[in-house]
């Protein structure tokens, strides 16, 4: 991502079509338990879905949470409030759990995120960092399809830019903040601002340097998710016992290219990634509803059908993002919050009937004690939905809800019969729902 392409007048070449915005408000949630699968209780005029079953002896992946990115440079920073907001846990707060940063090729400005990266850990938060380019030392020009001069690293300093991002690591780790990871490159295929790096660079890198690097590495970031970065790390057994985490952004990647066969085949012991995107787009405001409910969707389809362990939005605060620039939560970030407040990192995803309805996504975690359901309904219909839990118990059931005028409010407590509870899903809305 590059600063001036974030704003409307770029153009957002990269973004999915901007979709139709009708404006509604959900009705109200209704929330009660089941006494037995067949007698629930649901709200009038509600539509009956199938029952969510909610497995928890199935487990998928281990979730390592949600964040976004802090970009001083060019965005400014956040305020000490606004880090509060980002990554407190607390009613009005975003719950994030992971913050990224940018590695600055100029090491004088290594201190422009040093504070939200602070903050940001103290409150449990863990931090990684992408670079857009090597110091100018290291670099030269070729050419590139129409562009006369583009970047990439030399060869010959390939063992010194992996020193670069050593010193970055070890200058965070001396003021306090012990870098989860750090990647080699961002988006090093959509690269006309920034290095570009081919396949065949990217693998000879992590084969031949990324050993030496003293944290995490992160590879490739793809801008699209697209496999022919990733593939030839996955198939080249020396390179991936150098990369930890395949990170991926996903500009325009369409939901059919979400799953990732080969990571199942050949990434045992790595964790995959999703480190950047906005979604829909970065033209209309976060506050548009029911647009905001496409985060969900988007969420929910990034964690149950690419199975990603991490979520990571762009820019934390722009008028597109999860926290308005008067500091408060959007609507795109109560959507969020639905996941970050309650999935804290740890968490594990257990398998969940993910479509019980027209329009509904369903996904489950369990961890501290709690199994935590987040319920996306897009429809224009209120729905009753059943969740049943196996192999697992529970006795209540805590819930809040995003709708039309609310965001990611409490709306209380009721029991849990026989392992089952109802609730009436309002129309366009977000519910989470923790039991114990």
């Amino acid at each position: 991502m590059t600063e001036n392409r974030n704003e409307p007048a770029s153009g957002e070449r990269r973004s999915p079509s901007r979709r139709t915005v009708l404006a509604t408000v959900g009705a109200l949630p209704v929330l009660t338990a089941a006494a037995s699968v067949t007698g629930t209780i649901a709200a009038a005029g509600a539509t009956a879905a199938t029952t969510a079953v909610i497995d928890l002896s199935a487990t998928r992946q281990t979730i390592r949470g949600f964040g976004g990115m802090s970009h001083t440079a060019w965005a400014g920073d956040l305020t000490a409030a606004q880090r509060d907001t980002a990554f407190g846990t607390g009613d009005g707060q975003l719950g994030f759990s992971l913050l990224r940063i940018p590695v600055a090729e100029d090491r004088t400005a290594w201190n422009r995120d040093l504070a939200t990266a602070k903050r940001a850990a103290e409150l449990g938060a863990a931090v990684i960092a992408s670079p857009w380019n090597p110091p100018a030392s290291m670099v030269e020009t070729f050419v590139h399809g129409s562009q006369t001069n583009a970047r990439r690293l030399r060869y010959d300093m390939y063992g010194a830019y992996a020193q670069h991002l050593n010193d970055f690591t070890t200058y965070l780790r001396n003021n306090g903040v012990n870098l989860y990871g750090i990647s080699v490159q961002n988006e090093p295929d959509y690269a006309q601002d920034w290095t570009w790096w081919t396949p065949t660079e990217m693998v000879r890198f992590l084969r031949e340097n990324a050993g030496s690097i003293g944290t995490r590495v992160i590879a490739p970031e793809s801008f699209q998710y697209l496999k022919n970065m990733s593939d030839p790390i996955l198939n080249d057994p020396a390179a991936l016992a150098n990369v930890d985490v395949i990170g991926a952004h996903l500009y325009g990647t369409p939901f059919a290219n979400f799953p990732y066969p080969l990571f199942k085949q050949k990434g045992a012991g790595k964790e995959l990634w999703m480190t950047e995107v906005y979604y829909p787009n970065s033209s209309d405001s976060a506050d548009l509803w029911p647009q905001a409910l496409d985060v969900g969707e988007h969420l929910h389809r990034a964690m149950v059908e690419a199975e990603f362990q991490a979520y990571i939005w762009w820019y934390i605060r722009r008028s597109y993002g999860p926290m308005r620039e008067d500091g408060k939560i959007s609507k795109r970030g109560a959507a969020m919050a639905h996941f970050a407040r309650f999935v804290r990192p740890g968490y594990v995803r257990v398998q969940a009937t993910a479509t019980p309805a027209t329009n509904v996504y369903v996904s489950a975690y369990r961890g501290g004690g709690s199994t935590v359901v987040v319920a996306v309904n897009k429809g224009t219909s209120a729905v009753s939905q059943q969740f049943t839990l196996v192999n697992g118990a529970a006795s209540t059931v805590s819930s809040w809800l995003t709708d039309a005028s609310r965001n990611v409010a409490s709306q209380g407590m009721a029991g849990v019969s026989n392992g089952s509870f109802t609730v009436t899903l309002p129309a366009r809305s977000v519910m989470t729902f923790v039991t114990r």
